[in-house]
C-alpha cells in the first residue's frame, strides 16, 4: 500500500496546553481523506504543522515513504495546499496573481495559468480584478494557485466555509473531477458532516486534539447504517421468508434468533405481518442502528459539530 502521508505521534502544545495529541494519520494514494472535526477540535493546527508552517512539539512527518528533511523538501514540490483563506493582491488581474506566484516559486511553464484557470472554471474571467470576485470566485482562484506546479496531493483546509450552496456544490464537483482525471489525492478538513459524507473515501474523526478513528468511508457507511432489528424464534426460516416473500437481499444474521434488515425500513408492520403468517415467532421489531450523526456523536461523547 503506498502513502502520500503518514505522522507519528504528533503533537503541538502550547505552554501546559495541548492542542494536538499523540497523533497518526495515515493518507494513501487516491484517498480523498475528509479530516472531520468540530472548530477548535486542532484541524487547521495539525495541516500547519504537516505544512512546516509551525514546528511541532513532538512526532513526525513522513511523506511520499521519505521522512528526512531534505526529502521532506523535494516532497513539497509534489504537495499543494490552502491552509486558511487564500490571499491575493486584489487590485492585479487573475492572471497576474498567478503569474507573481509562478515567478516566485521559480515554475517554468507559463502555459499552466490559463490551463489551471480553465480546470477551475476561471479563464473567461483570468483578466478581472480580484476584488471583483466572489468568496466562492476567490476559493476556486486559491485551488488554481495550489494546482499550478501539478501537484500529487491537494491539502485543503475548510475549502467551503462561507460558501453559499451553490458555490460548495462547484467546489465539490471540481474536487471530484481533480480526484477521478487527474488522480489527485486529498486532504479536506471540514466540520461538515454534509460534506464529508459526499466526498471523501476515507475519513479521519478528530475531536480534542486526538484522532479517535480513520475508516474508509464505506466501512463507516456499514456502520452507521440504519436497520430493522427482528427477534425470531428461527432466523434461518425467517431470512427464507423475507427473501421468498420481500425479495430481500440486503440483511445479517447478527447473533441467534436475530436478523439485521437494511431495506423495508419503513414496512416494519408489513415484515412483522408476513413472518408470522408463515408461522415464524416474531418476539420483537424495531428500527436501530445510527445515522452517521449520531455515529460521530457517539465518538465524540456526545459533543455536537458545530
Amino acid at each position: 500500500m503506498s502513502y502520500v502521508l503518514r505522522t507519528r505521534h504528533l503533537t503541538k502544545r502550547y505552554g501546559q496546553k495541548a492542542i494536538v495529541q499523540d497523533l497518526n494519520m495515515n493518507v494513501r494514494a487516491g484517498d480523498i481523506y475528509g479530516f472531520l472535526g468540530q472548530n477548535g477540535a486542532g484541524k487547521t493546527t495539525t495541516l500547519r504543522m504537516i505544512m512546516g508552517l509551525i514546528r511541532p512539539t513532538a512526532g513526525e512527518i513522513e511523506w511520499f515513504g521519505e521522512g528526512r528533511a531534505g526529502e521532506r523538501a523535494r516532497a513539497f514540490e509534489r504537495v499543494g495546499a490552502i491552509i486558511e483563506y487564500p490571499g491575493f493582491y486584489l487590485n492585479l488581474s487573475a492572471a497576474d496573481n498567478l503569474e507573481i506566484h509562478r515567478r516566485l516559486m521559480g515554475m517554468g511553464n507559463k502555459e499552466a495559468i490559463d490551463d489551471v484557470l480553465t480546470t477551475v472554471g476561471l479563464i473567461g474571467a483570468k483578466r478581472q480584478k480580484v476584488k471583483s470576485y466572489s468568496l466562492g470566485m476567490k476559493q476556486r482562484l486559491g485551488i488554481a494557485r495550489a494546482l499550478l506546479h501539478h501537484p500529487e496531493l491537494l491539502i485543503l483546509d475548510e475549502p467551503t466555509n462561507g460558501l453559499d450552496p451553490g458555490g460548495i456544490k462547484e467546489i465539490r464537483q471540481l474536487f471530484l473531477r481533480l480526484a477521478k482525471q487527474r488522480g489527485i489525492t486529498f486532504i479536506i478538513s471540514s466540520h461538515l458532516l454534509s460534506e464529508i459524507e459526499q466526498l471523501a473515501t476515507r475519513v479521519g474523526i478528530i475531536h480534542q486534539g486526538k484522532l479517535l478513528e480513520e475508516i474508509d468511508y464505506e466501512a463507516l457507511q456499514r456502520k452507521s447504517r440504519r436497520y430493522l432489528e427482528i427477534k425470531v424464534d428461527d432466523e434461518r426460516r425467517a431470512a427464507y421468508i423475507l427473501e421468498q416473500q420481500l425479495n430481500a437481499s440486503d440483511y445479517v444474521a447478527a447473533g441467534p434468533g436475530v436478523l439485521h434488515l437494511y431495506e423495508h425500513l419503513d414496512r416494519a408492520a408489513d415484515v412483522n405481518y408476513t413472518l408470522a403468517t408463515h408461522g415464524i415467532g416474531v418476539k420483537g421489531i424495531a428500527l436501530s442502528g445510527d445515522k452517521l450523526e449520531d455515529y460521530f456523536l457517539k465518538m465524540t461523547g456526545g459533543d455536537p459539530l458545530v
